[in-house]
């Protein structure tokens, strides 16, 4: 049916998609998200201490940390860990709880994340 319609160009509601740089919250900007992909990484390695993981950005003011939650596990072929994040921004402060996960020899990514629940 749509093809019996008239083409008017470019669908007049649709809008312009700014490009989401971090999962966990709109707020983080490029560099913001460097520095918390690293200090993701070296919390969820499976070779690591299990400790929490902090980062900061003295420039934007924003500052978060990660810590793991239970053990390393295989999803799909990849290693996959939750975790628990707290992020400290200009919006005041947020708790997030998610999972990310990594092919071998690859960079963690964020597969889902959440509200943290509360206790």
């Amino acid at each position: 049916m749509a093809s019996l319609l008239p083409d008017d160009g470019p669908d007049a509601t649709s809008s312009i998609k700014v490009k989401k740089i971090s999962p966990l919250s709109p707020e983080l900007g490029a560099e913001d998200w460097r520095r918390a992909k690293g200090a993701l990484a070296v919390a969820l390695d499976p070779q690591g201490t299990g400790s929490t993981v902090s980062w900061e950005n003295p420039d934007s003011g924003l500052k978060g940390a990660f810590t793991p939650l239970g053990r390393p596990f295989v999803k799909s072929d990849e290693i996959c860990r939750a975790f628990r994040a707290s992020l400290d921004g200009k919006n005041g402060s947020s708790s997030l709880q998610g999972t990310a996960c990594r092919p071998s020899g690859g960079d963690w990514a964020v597969k889902e994340v959440r509200p943290a629940r509360a206790g």
